[in-house]
């Protein structure tokens, strides 16, 4: 990356302060372009759910990891816990979704109440031997007795495909779509010998024929997890490797510490060779000594995330964009990357933190408000949906990880808090599933790509042309919602 002549920084930049300039390209199409991260994760788009406890959780792993990128599951969760949400997301189809199931003798009300957490938005209804009865969508539950029970207004299935006619080939996948569209229906149950594997939307099809899942060795989807740097952290990660966490975020605000250090020395004692994440770091000199400590991807980002309000509380912190230019300079040097850790709010600014150098970007408020995240769906006096979020740092989450702790104890912990610990994160109407904010910024970073000419991850780090703008400037490239 680098700068127009004349435009070299003199202080510290975020996203909103740098633009990319267009420059000569053989780059025809975005989908010559590479999304593939390069830090030995295994993902193939550069996006990481952020181990946040409103926003990281089994079904957002599963479907994040099936388009390729990868969430991480929080370090406050009990081990138990954990070692399910993994075994459930391994088990996952690599590219049916998992179904939302209720028996013939559920309620109409469950099944509502279940299908805003998919945004294929049916629930299927099974026998004991997991075989399909019917299928509920919204639309059959209009005008019903929410007490109703399933069996009384489920549809009778038409449309099934069994397992083995389906694989990942666009060939496979435009005959699936094909029949959909002849049929003018949205979605196919899929079977494997007559029992339930999932649902496949005309969408998902679509995605599938441009994404690729992020797998392990065996073929299964990928999930990371977080550690803390305190209590018994060999076993800990022991634990979490065998259930077949596939990275470890070893997590703590501020990474640059004694504590974090002898904590990656601890992990890596554990398995020598499993990537490790640390964090969260803003200089060249923590990622020297957090990589010399056993660290592979450094994570950085202190105080840019909307939950967090540790740089209004305590004056720490960083601008993101330059925080990961530095770090990512020092990473590259000893053979590492970096994971830049909050403030994007727009594609622009994931595409700019590539142009930085990391390796991937790491989201969170902004996939709280989708289907997919843990919390439960609620509705503001207007009928606007929400999920709430809350940060890592703050009051609720603090509370959740010092349960265990006696009340004198968890009192004293409560009085330091940096983050907000209830924030509504409105469902976006015309995207309101993870996939469908996936989808626009992998657009918008493709097409960055093509401007820079630049065809995958390393090449458009190396390729990227910077300038400096003005606030006025950045106002000058937001879009009008109505004319002046």
């Amino acid at each position: 990356m680098q700068f127009l002549p004349g435009h070299e920084p003199h202080h510290d930049l975020t996203y909103g302060d740098v633009f990319l300039v267009p420059s000569r390209s053989d780059v025809t199409s975005r989908f010559d372009v590479s999304l593939a991260s390069n830090d030995g994760t295994g993902t193939t788009i550069p996006l990481v759910v952020a181990n946040m406890t409103a926003v990281s959780g089994r079904r957002m792993a599963e479907t994040v990891a099936r388009r390729g990128g990868m969430a991480v599951i929080p370090q406050d969760i009990p081990l138990d816990i954990v070692e399910r949400v993994i075994a459930r997301v391994k088990a996952s189809n690599t590219v049916v979704d998992t179904a939302i199931t209720v028996g013939p003798h559920d309620t109409v009300d469950r099944a509502l109440s279940l299908m805003p957490k998919r945004s294929h938005d049916v629930a299927v209804v099974i026998g004991d031997d997991r075989a399909v009865l019917g299928t509920i969508t919204p639309a059959d539950c209009e005008d019903v007795d929410p007490y109703s029970q399933a069996h009384a207004v489920m549809a009778p299935v038409t449309n099934v495909v069994e397992l083995d006619e389906l694989n990942a080939s666009e060939s496979s996948l435009r005959a699936i779509y094909e029949r959909l569209d002849t049929l003018r229906q949205r979605f196919i149950v899929v079977v494997d010998r007559g029992v339930l594997v999932g649902i496949l939307t005309r969408s998902a099809i679509v995605r599938s024929s441009i994404y690729q899942p992020a797998l392990d060795a065996d073929g299964k989807l990928r999930i990371a997890t977080a550690i803390g740097i305190n209590g018994d952290i060999e076993a800990k990660a022991a634990g979490l490797l065998a259930a077949g966490a596939d990275a470890l975020v070893v997590d703590t605000a501020h990474g640059h510490q004694e504590k974090m250090i002898q904590a990656l020395q601890r992990v890596r004692s554990v398995d020598p060779d499993v990537p490790v994440i640390a964090g969260n770091v803003v200089t060249a000199q923590a990622v020297r000594d957090l990589v010399e400590a056993g660290a592979d991807i450094l994570k950085v980002g202190v105080g840019p995330g909307a939950m967090c309000t540790t740089r209004m509380q305590t004056g720490v912190g960083r601008p993101q964009f330059s925080a990961v230019w530095e770090c990512a300079n020092a990473a590259r040097e000893l053979g590492a990357h970096v994971w830049a850790d909050g403030g994007v709010r727009h594609p622009r600014d994931v595409a700019l933190a590539l142009a930085a150098g990391a390796s991937q970007v790491m989201i969170g408020s902004w996939f709280a408000g989708t289907r997919e995240s843990p919390g439960d769906l609620h509705y503001d006096t207007d009928g606007r949906a929400y999920k709430e979020s809350f940060g890592m740092a703050s009051a609720r989450a603090v509370a959740a990880r010092t349960a265990g702790s006696d009340p004198f104890d968890r009192a004293r912990k409560a009085i330091y808090k940096e983050g907000i610990s209830s924030s509504r994160m409105y469902l976006d109407s015309a995207r309101p599933g993870v996939e469908d904010l996936i989808d626009e910024i992998t657009s918008g970073v493709r097409s960055a790509f093509t401007y820079a000419g630049a065809s995958d991850l390393d090449e458009f780090a190396e390729r990227a042309v910077l300038g400096i703008q003005s606030a006025a400037g950045y106002e000058e490239g937001r879009p009008l919602p109505r004319s002046w």
